[in-house]
Formats: structure tokens, C-alpha cells, sequence
């Protein structure tokens, strides 16, 4: 007899609420979500799989891996809490993190500045070496050099070590052997090579990036070994993968390797969810929306396929993909899918500025002390406070009982902050919070969609997070969207994303050649040793997994590249032609035009991937407890000047059906809350998913 498969559990930590979930082999998907621990992350994680383990009736020994996304490497940066790094470079360019790109987000804010470097300038030391583009010595490796540098990061007891050298993407062979001298002398600290990171050209971006990596290395190896520890305590054993910010899943040994590629997983996890929802329903062409407690995200999902990016930039405010717009935070130039983020979440704290106009976030209030209406000790009023006062939210308690609300307090803050000193009425002020914080997500949305050239218009609003449910509609009004789906289980759709996640490596290396004189043969072999290295990191054999190739590719003379898939098999005459037309068709469809220039590789990257175990059906059905109750009274709600207030029924998912239903509606599921408005409608698709339309829309 086979033993029972062992479950997969899934956690995903946000600044607000951690979300558990696991799909059990009777198909339900069980979820639980509870208050996140800010002074032990961890806490919360293995907390939320026992009581997830007990409300089932199952035992930690019956979960296997457990995948995670975690806010860590984020927060670090964000909260300038890394490790004490240091950066050892070529002589002559120890003020590459300073000098950064000449673009600026504020280009007429006189007042504007950059954020510091993470690696400070006393602890940016040079070293006398260089390397030539072609792999040549100009000068060798001054050991002296790297000696004394030894002594002073001793003295400085620096936690991290960043090492990049000018051309080490083609010669390796110094910034390997500094790296053994300082493992050897410095065996405490957390020591990053460029070639190990990014060895690729361009020497801000490879510098940032590697500083990246060392600077986050220690908070994140510290996290995932205690998380770890925690987890074996409580008798979970089984593997603990880590979601990557451009998709997959990666042993947590790995992670710890290379940190820099975790940065912006959780985000990454909740698209992965929002595409895979989609694409059950025959949906390609998604816009994924993720209101959680601090931010809110959008990305898009293209004819069935996620966006992804190596334009990136961590730590600036708004993160942004953008090839215009840089220069406010750090250069990560690792695979990361493609999310615009926003500081308005549940939790974002509410203000008036000078000019007495409504401000939502992007500070936020989070899990602890939380909105006013939590009663911790918060008395800013916060997006969850306007929702709970405009009837939106239920007044006693949210997920399950998990969390205590006063309303009163809600309403004591907003009245206070905001409605008395416009001189307005609590229902006005409200609703102003409401829609300047729906103003903000618009702005995410359109960054993935408008700005990129595409219409929302012609793609399906996927809406979770906890509070996803709750501003659906209003973005669906404001970018003119005709059908928004909230799929079971969307407070947690992060959560399942880590479940139905792949396990993904990718790698890349720099390949400068120009389409006219590419050798195929040079093309396939470097191609062939990403590939038998990224397949090896996986610890898989050949075939086993999927592959895919990418060339960086741009016209001569540019200063930017397109990423272009290369073709499967050995490469020819052919395919080489076929690959420059591929580019140029990629330049038109994102810039609008073909050049007719010269074409040129800068860069190649392999990722491996190992797929998914199938999870449930196609949506499972949600545990008992999270929404199936179908009528709960009604709640007097205000929708604004535009239909006043109205007495809406209160419901549970299971209280829809497939024949569409007129709003007002307030649908409350164990993890989040969806409003219908009074002029648009709601149903029940297939798959148990929420579907909204305004009168008229509904197909």
C-alpha cells in the first residue's frame, strides 16, 4: 500500500494579516488568517498552520512542503534595517551607487533626494586590479590590496560584502579570488560576488544588484533558520521553498544564497494565484488587483502569459517597472514579475495635508497598533476605518472573529481627522477616504495597462486581498472595466498561488554579439551551459524540466534592451534571422516603431522549471465557515452623492447563484468582503467565483 500523500501547506505573510492555505485531498481548500507578528514573522506562520492542522482534523506530521512568501528582504530595504555591508571595487569606481543613472522621478522637485546607498562610502573600499571587456588582465589582482581591505572591514565589523569588479562578467578569475580571501579571513560575514549575482554589463545596475543581495543576506538567512527551526519544533518537517520575485518557487538554502531574488516574492505569489484563477475560467487577458492591508498591486496577464521584468527598482516609494521613470530607488536587475505597488492597503493611515485635501498612506498602520477601529492602541483613522463607517465592512469582527472592530472608534477617528475640520458630514468624509484611496489603485493599474499602451477596457479585473473585494466595482467604474471576478478564497490568493507555484531557476550571462556576425554554434553552446547549470541547481535531469531560452536584444547603439524568446533546439542561420525579427517586432509593439538599425545580443538568461503538482479542481470549494451561509440581515451602507444610502443585504458566497443578482449587495467571506454597488450586479461562474458587471455588462 502507498502512504498518504503529504500535504502541501502554504504561508504568506503581509504587514497586516498572515494567510495559510492548503488544498486537502478532499478537495476543499482550507484557509485560516490571522494578525501577522511583526517582532517574529515566523510566529504567525507556524501559529497559522497548527490551528489550520486542528480545525481540519489533521496532524502536523500530515504536511509536507511548506511553501512561503515572506516581507523580509522588503522590509529591510524599505526600513534601511539590512546588514552593515560594505562594497569592495575596482579602483577608480567606488562611487558607482552614488552617481547611479542621470534619470530623477522629480525632475523639478528642488528638494528631492535620493536615498543613501546601502553600502555607506567609508565602507566602499577599491582595489588595485582590471579587466578588459574581451577577458584580458590590464592589471592584475593587487592581493595587498584586498589584504588590507580585509583588515579594515574587520575593524568596521561589517556583516556583508559585496564584491564587483570592472569586466568581471567576462573574466571571472579576480573577483573569484577576493571572494576566497575574504571567506577565508572573514568567515562571519556574508560575502556576494557580482559573477554569482549578475554577470552581466553594466556597472550600476550589477553593482546595485549585488549590493542588494549582501545587504539583505544576513536579515533573510537569520529569518529562514529560525522560521525553520520554528517549523521542526512543531513537528513540521518537510521542505521549506520560498517564492522568487519573478515566479517559482526555490529551496530556502538557495534562497539564502541569493536573497536579492525573494525581495519582492509575496507581490509575485498573489499574480501567480490571480493568473492561475483566470486561466481556469478561460480568461487570458487578466488585470491582476491585490489590496492587502499596506499596498495595493496591479499587473498584467497577457494572452495567457505573466509580465515580467528585469526593470526594477526597490525601495523608492511607488515600485515600478518602468523604463522612463528610475532613479528614486535601488537597481535590481534579477527576473521580477511586472507590479506596479502602491501605499494604499487597508491599514494606510489618513490625513490632510496642507491644502486641507483628503491623503491616503503610504504609511501604513499595520498589524500592529492597526486601524483605530482594532482598538490596539491605533487612533489614526485608516482606509479600514472609512469602510467599516461606510457599512462595507462588518462592524464586530473580520476573518472568522479573529479580529475585534469597534465601529465607534472608527468613527471617532475619521470625525476627529477628517470630517471635522472640512466641516463635513462623517458619510462625506468616508467616502472621500474611499475614493481617493480608489484614485491610488487606479494609478497601479493604469501603470501596468494605460501606460504600456493597453486598454483595461479589454481585460477581466482578478480582485484579492483582503480588501479587493471591497474597491472591485469602483475600479471597474473609474477604468471603464466590464467584468471583475473574485475567486474563492481571494482575502488568501497569495497563499494559494504558493500552492499551485512552480519550482523555477533562471540564470543569465553576458553574450555581446551583433545578429550580422553571430556564430549559432557560440550562441547554442552558451545557451546549453546556462541550461545544464540552471537544471542542475534544481536538482533535476535533463527533460524533466521545461526550459526556456531569452536573449537580451536591442538595436546598436541603445542603451536599453527587449527581451526575446530564443527558439527551442540547436541554433541556425535560420533561427538567428528569425530571432532579429523577433526583436524588431518586440521594439514596434512596445515603442510604436521599427528602427532598421543594426541588431545586437547583450545578454543571454535560462530558467528551468520543474511544474507544479495539480492542486484540487479547478477552484476549490472554499472549508466550511468561509462564506457559505447565504443570508445575514442587511447593513445600511452609504455608495455616495451619486445613490445615497441604502439598506443592502448581507450575504455569504453561496447566498449568489449563476442567474445575476442587482446590488446593493455586501458579500462576506470568512477571508475578505466583495460590495456590489446599487447599479451593478453579481453571480455566481463555475468555479464559485464572485463575478461583477454593471447593469447592461452582464454576459
Amino acid at each position: 500500500m502507498h502512504a498518504p500523500r503529504r500535504i502541501k501547506v502554504a504561508a504568506d505573510i503581509g504587514g497586516t494579516f498572515t494567510d495559510i492555505a492548503a488544498f486537502l485531498p478532499d478537495g476543499r481548500l482550507a484557509t485560516r488568517k490571522l494578525p501577522s507578528t511583526p517582532d517574529d514573522y515566523g510566529r504567525a506562520v507556524v501559529e497559522g498552520i497548527l490551528a489550520l492542522s486542528r480545525d481540519n482534523g489533521l496532524s502536523p506530521g500530515d504536511f509536507g512542503d511548506i511553501l512561503h512568501g515572506c516581507t523580509v528582504a522588503t522590509n529591510a530595504i524599505l526600513e534601511h534595517k539590512g546588514a552593515r555591508t560594505a562594497l569592495l571595487t575596482t579602483r577608480g569606481f567606488r562611487d558607482v551607487l552614488e552617481l547611479r543613472r542621470i534619470r530623477v522621478p522629480r525632475l523639478y522637485d528642488a528638494r528631492y533626494a535620493k536615498p543613501p546607498p546601502l553600502a555607506p562610502r567609508d565602507l566602499r573600499l577599491e582595489v588595485t586590479e582590471r579587466l578588459g571587456p574581451d577577458r584580458a588582465v590590464r592589471v592584475p589582482l593587487d592581493e595587498r590590496d584586498v589584504e588590507a581591505a580585509i583588515a579594515t572591514l574587520r575593524a568596521a565589523r561589517v556583516e556583508a560584502i559585496a564584491v564587483c569588479f570592472l569586466h568581471s562578467y567576462a573574466n571571472p578569475a579576480h573577483e573569484r579570488r577576493a571572494g576566497e580571501m575574504l571567506r577565508a579571513a572573514l568567515p562571519g560575514a556574508f560575502v556576494s560576488l557580482s559573477v554569482d549575482v549578475l554577470p552581466e554589463m553594466r556597472e550600476y545596475e550589477r553593482t546595485s544588484t549585488t549590493v542588494i543581495n549582501a545587504y539583505v543576506g544576513p536579515p533573510v538567512a537569520a529569518y529562514l533558520r529560525r522560521l525553520g527551526d520554528g517549523l521542526r519544533a512543531a513537528g513540521l518537517g518537510g521542505r521549506l521553498l520560498v517564492m522568487q520575485s519573478g515566479g517559482g518557487v526555490l529551496d530556502a538554502a538557495q534562497a539564502m544564497e541569493m536573497p536579492a531574488r525573494i525581495v519582492e516574492c509575496g507581490p509575485a505569489a498573489g499574480v501567480i494565484g490571480a493568473a492561475h484563477a483566470a486561466l481556469r475560467r478561460g480568461q487570458r487577458d487578466a488585470i491582476s488587483f491585490d489590496m492587502g492591508g499596506t499596498t495595493a498591486k496591479a499587473s498584467l496577464v497577457e494572452d495567457g502569459r505573466i509580465s515580467r521584468t528585469d526593470e526594477y527598482e526597490v525601495g523608492g516609494g511607488i515600485s515600478l517597472s518602468s523604463r522612463l521613470l528610475k532613479g528614486g530607488g535601488y537597481a535590481l536587475r534579477l527576473p521580477v514579475i511586472d507590479i506596479s505597488e502602491v501605499g494604499a492597503g487597508g491599514g494606510s493611515i489618513v490625513r490632510l495635508d496642507r491644502a486641507g485635501m483628503v491623503k491616503v498612506g503610504p504609511d501604513s498602520a499595520g498589524a500592529v497598533p492597526g486601524p483605530a477601529c482594532y482598538g490596539a492602541g491605533g487612533t489614526a483613522p485608516t482606509v479600514t476605518d472609512a469602510n467599516v463607517a461606510l457599512g462595507y465592512l462588518h462592524p464586530a469582527a473580520l476573518a472568522g472573529g479573529a479580529v475585534r472592530i469597534d465601529a465607534a472608534l472608527a468613527r471617532r477617528a475619521l470625525e476627529e481627522v477628517v470630517a471635522r475640520p472640512l466641516g463635513i458630514g462623517l458619510d462625506e468624509a468616508a467616502w472621500s477616504v474611499f475614493v481617493v484611496a480608489a484614485a491610488s489603485m487606479v494609478r497601479a493599474v493604469k501603470a501596468v495597462s494605460t501606460y504600456r499602451g493597453r486598454n483595461p477596457a479589454d481585460f477581466a479585473l482578478v480582485a484579492f486581498g483582503g480588501n479587493g473585494g471591497v474597491f472591485a466595482a469602483e475600479l471597474m467604474r473609474q477604468l471603464q472595466i466590464r467584468k471583475a471576478i473574485v475567486p474563492p478564497a481571494a482575502g488568501v490568493l497569495s497563499a494559494v498561488g504558493l500552492c499551485v507555484g512552480d519550482v523555477q531557476f533562471s540564470l543569465s550571462r553576458a553574450f555581446a554579439r551583433r545578429i550580422d556576425g553571430l556564430d549559432p554554434g557560440a550562441l547554442g553552446a552558451a545557451l546549453d551551459e546556462l541550461e545544464a547549470r540552471v537544471v542542475a541547481r534544481l536538482d533535476a535531469r535533463r527533460g524533466e524540466a521545461g526550459i526556456r531560452r531569452i536573449a537580451a536584444m536591442r538595436y546598436v547603439g541603445q542603451a536599453f534592451e527587449l527581451p526575446v524568446d530564443v527558439d527551442p533546439g540547436a541554433p541556425c542561420l535560420d533561427s538567428v534571422a528569425a530571432l532579429a525579427r523577433r526583436f524588431e517586432d518586440e521594439h514596434a509593439r512596445t515603442y510604436g516603431l521599427r528602427l532598421g538599425f543594426g541588431v545586437e545580443v547583450v545578454a543571454l538568461e535560462v530558467t528551468a522549471t520543474l511544474a507544479g503538482e495539480a492542486e484540487g479542481p479547478a477552484d476549490a470549494t472554499p472549508q466550511a465557515g468561509s462564506g457559505g451561509d447565504a443570508a445575514r440581515g442587511t447593513r445600511r451602507c452609504y455608495f455616495g452623492p451619486a445613490h445615497g444610502h441604502a439598506d443592502a443585504p448581507v450575504i455569504g458566497r453561496a447566498g449568489l447563484s449563476a442567474r445575476p443578482r442587482r446590488g446593493p449587495l455586501v458579500i462576506e467571506d470568512y477571508e475578505g468582503t466583495t460590495v456590489v454597488p446599487p447599479d451593478a450586479e453579481a453571480w455566481l461562474d463555475a468555479w464559485s467565483g464572485i463575478v461583477i458587471a454593471f447593469a447592461g455588462d452582464a454576459a
